[in-house]
């Protein structure tokens, strides 16, 4: 069984085992709530319904990438908390973008409302506090406290992103530099979380740390760039979802803030109101004609130098070196 095989297993078992804090006779449908959002129970359960687990693969190919790294089991607690923090994001953004599907089935908050989707949100928040501390079976103190505070202050950031993501949506007076502070908070920080406790967790340097953290940091911008522009112009089977969305929904993604920032052609149409669907060809060929899928994409291209630099930084090492690499590049090079 190759590395990222045994981690991803091990990580379902070990996220299963910190829900089930909730699988107790007077919180059955509770815990039912909870295991469905993770994709193991209801309709078309499975792989497809969990995704992909990235970002606790991330933690555990960090760890055991490190040359002092102990046994990469004993992380995984760290990596459970890293995805249920991710899974209550989704939950709240779910409710907030009003959004009725996650993974091609019906969201928590269509199914049972949505003060009971938030009480799951809450509970995986609480539970994901709870795991990073069952770190101390296998870590001193100190190093568990730093892998507390850094999954403490990421979800600060994703409240931060999200804040600045929900405040823009009735703006018309952005720009490019409103963007980054935007995505720092809402996509980079967890991952830049989840490669900085990794390497922390497999007794890295404070230097190797610090490089872990910004890989993650600028893996994570590449690949919100990257997705803003597949957004627009990707191809819908490939990428799973509506190539039109972003546009009609007036989403200010990179490619349209640097058109905006032209006062084209584009500019314009883009102050008289929303775009219809029928428009959303013609819209995505005046905004690259105006430069703006050129601009995105020699973005998304140095946030990748910069991440896989300080990838090199770290020297990851062995068969989790060779994964995370692979796992990068998957990343940052996916196909439009």
């Amino acid at each position: 069984m190759n590395i990222q095989k045994e981690m991803l297993e091990a990580i379902e078992k070990e996220l299963q085992k910190q829900v089930a804090r909730l699988d107790q006779t007077r919180t059955k449908q509770f815990h039912e709530m909870l295991t469905y959002h993770m994709g193991w129970t209801g309709e078309r359960a499975g792989p497809e319904a969990s995704g992909k687990r990235i970002r606790p693969l991330l933690v555990l190919l960090a760890t055991a990438s490190m040359e002092a790294s102990p046994n990469w089991l004993h992380a995984k607690p760290a990596a459970a908390a890293i995805e249920l923090v991710h899974n209550f994001s989704l939950v709240h953004d779910d409710i907030q973008d009003n959004s009725d599907k996650r993974r091609g089935r019906t969201t928590v908050w269509v199914n049972w409302g949505a003060p009971m989707a938030i009480n799951v949100g809450d509970a995986m928040f609480v539970i994901a506090n709870q795991a990073i501390l069952d770190l101390a079976e296998y870590y001193p103190a100190e190093v568990v406290v730093k892998a507390a505070s850094i999954l403490s202050n990421c979800c600060l950031d994703l409240t931060r992103g999200q804040f600045l993501d929900m405040s823009y949506e009735e703006r018309s007076d952005l720009g490019i530099d409103d963007y980054w502070p935007m995505i720092g908070g809402k996509t980079s920080a967890l991952l830049s979380a989840c490669t900085q406790i990794g390497a922390l967790l497999g007794n890295a340097s404070e230097d190797e740390q610090e490089a872990y953290r910004l890989f993650g940091y600028h893996l994570g911008l590449a690949f919100q760039v990257q997705d803003d522009i597949l957004g627009i112009w990707g191809d819908e089977v490939l990428i799973g979802k509506s190539t039109a969305s972003d546009l009609v929904e007036g989403k200010n993604s990179l490619p349209i803030l640097y058109a905006l920032g032209r006062h084209g052609k584009f500019a314009q149409r883009w102050a008289q109101g929303p775009i219809t669907v029928d428009e959303v060809k013609a819209v995505a060929s005046l905004l690259e004609d105006e430069g703006g899928r050129r601009y995105a994409e020699e973005m998304s291209e140095n946030e990748t130098r910069m991440a896989l630099e300080y990838l090199d930084k770290t020297n990851p090492r062995g068969e989790a070196g060779a994964a995370i690499r692979q796992l990068a590049n998957m990343l940052l090079k996916r196909k439009q």
